[in-house]
């Protein structure tokens, strides 16, 4: 498409769960609801949806740690060709920030580098620190990422042989109030039970996975506002990590396939409280990119409403990370499905038309 060129998105325009319109425009690379007096004009019919979200991704990382730049494209392109326009990059060694000057790939909202306690995280990922150098290290990545921070909660303790929390609750209370006081938001990594109570009274704002989550600590969850991203296609791994880890850490594996198995019952009781879920797929470890399709259809066999599972990678998702849907003059990064996504959320597993900064990209 030209740049002088005029994109007609015709059909089912979903700019929220009860907000449908019969069309909308891109001029300039920006959403118009007032047709344009143009010539060129192309024309996508379908249902459209505003870019979608996945709010725990790493571009820019795999198993082993950094990966070099055209491999980090090769993920952010895998992540577009499946409709994720909005990334929440929670945690990479790498330097990503030339993806900003790609029209042509997905935005990223950029939580730095994972911070995690010694020898309690897995290698070459993280910052490796101990207690009395957390406010400076969150310091450090609050002005280096783009609004948040992301800990590393729990992980196994060798000693005891299973997850254990990593930070004394006087350390992340005084990190997680530096990170505020910078303007950052703050997420970690939690797996288990032991942490999480610290870290909500503590003022933190987002956990992820969240598997530990009990009838004890989601009302705290609820009432504080704390979001979770449970990225249950990484919690599907779970009985293989337990099977690799059973002759050395046979409490450990016990523990992770006891959280898998409540997994659903755990989202579901967190969202019938009132907690805010959102939808992240942990690719860029061990997992692939452009699972997102997957996650939210994770979310509805959890028990979530289809909806609200597609509310938590389009419209309450933008909304949550403060970046705009299809609003009027908004960029236009939207895409386009055969069938209504609402009625049936696998059909996101299949994009017509993906729209990324007013042209079409795939």
């Amino acid at each position: 498409m030209s740049d002088q060129a005029v994109l007609h998105v015709k059909g089912r325009v979903l700019v929220g769960a009860d907000d449908v319109r019969d069309e909308l425009w891109v001029v300039g690379g920006r959403i118009s609801y007032e047709r344009p007096g143009a010539r060129d004009i192309r024309t996508v019919e379908g249902w459209a949806l505003p870019g979608l979200v996945d709010a725990h991704c790493h571009v820019g990382l795999d198993a082993h740690g950094p990966v070099p730049d055209d491999v980090s494209e090769k993920q952010a392109l895998t992540d577009r060709e499946a409709g994720t326009l909005l990334i929440r990059d929670a945690g990479s060694p790498s330097d990503t920030r030339w993806i900003d000057d790609r029209a042509d790939l997905p935005k990223i909202i950029r939580a730095g580098r994972h911070i995690a306690r010694t020898r309690r995280y897995i290698r070459n990922y993280a910052y490796e620190i101990e207690p009395e150098d957390l406010v400076a290290y969150v310091a450090q990545e609050a002005r280096r990422g783009d609004g948040w921070v992301k800990l590393v909660g729990d992980w196994i303790d060798r000693e005891t042989g299973d997850l254990g929390a990593c930070w004394p609750r006087e350390a992340v209370a005084a990190a997680i109030a530096e990170a505020h006081r910078l303007g950052a938001r703050v997420t970690a990594h939690c797996f288990a039970e032991d942490s999480l109570r610290d870290l909500v009274e503590a003022g933190i704002d987002c956990v992820e996975h969240a598997t530990g989550l009990t009838e004890e600590t989601i009302p705290l969850f609820a009432s504080r506002g704390v979001a979770i991203v449970p990225t249950l296609v990484n919690i599907a791994t779970f009985p293989q990590l337990a099977a690799g880890g059973e002759a050395k850490f046979p409490r450990w594996s016990a523990h992770m396939r006891a959280l898998h198995e409540r997994r659903y019952d755990t989202v579901r009781a967190a969202y019938d409280a009132g907690v805010p879920v959102y939808v992240g797929t942990d690719a860029g470890g061990s997992l692939a990119h452009g699972l997102v399709a997957g996650e939210v259809a994770e979310l509805v066999t959890a028990g979530i409403p289809p909806v609200e599972a597609l509310s938590a990678t389009t419209w309450g998702a933008r909304r949550w990370l403060g970046r705009p849907g299809l609003d009027e003059g908004a960029p236009a990064d939207l895409v386009v499905y055969e069938g209504d996504p609402r009625a049936d959320v696998r059909v996101l597993a299949a994009p017509r038309r993906v729209v990324l900064n007013g042209r079409v990209v795939g």
